[in-house]
């Protein structure tokens, strides 16, 4: 069997998006199942358009997501250049083959003439297809008019009926009307290759075997296809990959949420999510498992088993999948993430000492349940850091003023002050004291005392709340933190001024 080899090749004109990212992983996974070659080639002939900050950012991106390749504009290989800007010369080469055989010929008609002519079809109820009017122009006469100044565009010259057939690996046979395909265009007139031209002479000469790609490119099989006969190139077998669509089934965009690669990992998503989560669009392992690493996923994929309908990017799938490869982190790990999402809030300092560190490790511990991506910890650990009974919820302080709330928080103000060192212990004893001495259990007990160390109804359960705050409000931190005997204190001056 012929050895698989696979490119991905995108454009340097913008940021990489999940619908490409998740073109780029199939293919990896495809080259890694088979023991096969994964390329990365640069299509950028899009001068106008082109960036090097964008490969830059595109190469930094797959690198992220987990993705390396065996050839590249970065570690090369015995078919490049792998940038089609590096490989006009090879283009030239076949472009006057196919001119001197009569495969193609010079078009001089002009964007206004071109224009009207679609007009003329699109009233007369028939395709805008080019008429082929310069087909007639001799190799030698061509040149003379080139010679003098005229611009012209190569185009193919094609049979303009019958029809086309090929054997997709997503979406079975597939059959075009050549009629609808008219001569297309091989190069521009500036001299550089268009899109469907470049792309076979690459995939030739790089030995792709498989073309995987989104389905957005159907249109340009029968095309390309009518340029390997020309070329008489075998062609490689294509599979054609569903778009990533929102949830209202509409082409996934930025108002839908983030879409580009380094959008996801600025969230505080691992990568490792990220890239588990892609392999399930449009994919689905066997046995229902989902939470998978790369090895496992190299092992199960499947290209024959990827569905010809839309995939559905679902943020809240991504979300818990994402919390899943959280909990296989260590302590260690998962604090070394959420760091850089805390350092751009006031509450940690500049410089950590160690006791900082083993305070944030155990509150780390505490919220990671909480989340669903490490942007998430500012507001999370924001909540240890912020009392403020002035700024409760409506519907709290109304809690808070019922008669059994009020008695509760006073008795537990009056105990809670005769303890010098308070942990989660003498909680729980101040807490069965309060409730022989009340009559209050239960929500009715715990609620109000709830209320008084956080102002709110909810939140992080006291047995991790307590050690937390009573230790950091022991630390130098840039915003003090309140240990639990400040804060009722607060809490019931609130309540007698109010």
């Amino acid at each position: 069997m012929e050895k698989v080899r696979v490119r991905f090749a995108p454009s340097p004109t913008g940021f990489l998006h999940v619908g490409n990212a998740r073109t780029a992983l199939f293919n990896w996974l495809f080259a890694r199942q088979n023991k096969g070659v994964f390329i990365l080639r640069i299509e950028d002939t899009d001068i106008e358009r082109s960036a090097e900050e964008y490969e830059k950012k595109l190469l930094a991106d797959l690198q992220w997501l987990g993705l390396d390749w065996d050839e590249g504009p970065d570690v090369g290989g015995k078919f490049g250049p792998y940038r089609q800007s590096q490989r006009l010369e090879i283009y030239r080469s076949y472009t006057q083959k196919l001119l001197e055989e009569e495969k193609a010929y010079y078009c001089f008609c002009s964007p206004e003439e071109l224009e009207k002519e679609r007009e003329k079809n699109l009233a007369s109820g028939e395709m805008p297809i080019y008429s082929g009017k310069c087909r007639s122009i001799p190799l030698e006469e061509a040149r003379r008019r080139l010679d003098s100044g005229k611009q012209a565009v190569i185009r193919l010259r094609t049979p303009g009926e019958g029809n086309m057939s090929y054997d997709d690996l997503v979406r079975g046979t597939l059959t075009f009307d050549l009629k609808l395909t008219g001569d297309v265009i091989l190069v521009r007139s500036n001299g550089l290759p268009a899109y469907n031209y470049a792309v076979v002479i690459d995939d030739l000469l790089m030995k792709i075997t498989h073309v995987i790609r989104g389905e957005d490119h159907i249109s340009n099989t029968p095309r390309q296809l009518l340029t390997y006969k020309a070329l008489s190139f075998p062609p490689p077998q294509f599979a054609h990959l569903s778009m990533v669509m929102g949830k209202d089934n509409t082409r996934l965009s930025k108002r839908h949420g983030a879409t580009a690669v380094d959008l996801f990992d600025k969230e505080g998503v691992l990568s490792s999510a990220l890239f588990n989560y892609l392999a399930l669009l449009g994919w689905a392992p066997p046995e229902g498992k989902e939470v998978l690493e790369k090895k496992e996923l190299v092992a199960l994929f499947d290209l024959k088993k990827v569905s010809r309908s839309s995939a559905i990017f679902d943020y809240d799938k991504l979300s818990w999948i994402n919390r899943q490869h959280i909990k296989k982190l260590s302590s260690r790990q998962k604090v070394e993430l959420v760091y850089p999402h805390l350092r751009e809030t006031e509450f940690l300092p500049e410089k950590m000492s160690e006791a900082h560190w083993e305070w944030l490790q155990r509150a780390v511990e505490a919220l990671i349940e909480r989340v669903d991506r490490f942007s998430d910890f500012p507001q999370q650990v924001a909540k240890l850091f912020e009392f403020s009974p002035s700024e409760m919820e409506s519907e709290t302080r109304k809690e808070l003023k019922t008669e059994s709330t009020f008695k509760v928080i006073k008795l537990f103000g009056e105990k809670i002050l005769q303890i010098k060192e308070f942990d989660y212990d003498k909680f729980s004893a101040l807490a069965q004291e309060i409730k022989k001495e009340t009559g209050c259990k239960g929500r009715n007990l715990y609620h109000p005392l709830r209320l008084a160390l956080t102002v709110r109804g909810s939140g992080l359960e006291l047995d991790k709340f307590i050690p937390l705050v009573e230790e950091g409000a022991r630390l130098n931190f840039p915003v003090p933190m309140k240990n639990c005997s400040q804060r009722v204190s607060e809490i019931l001056d609130f309540l007698k001024s109010a």
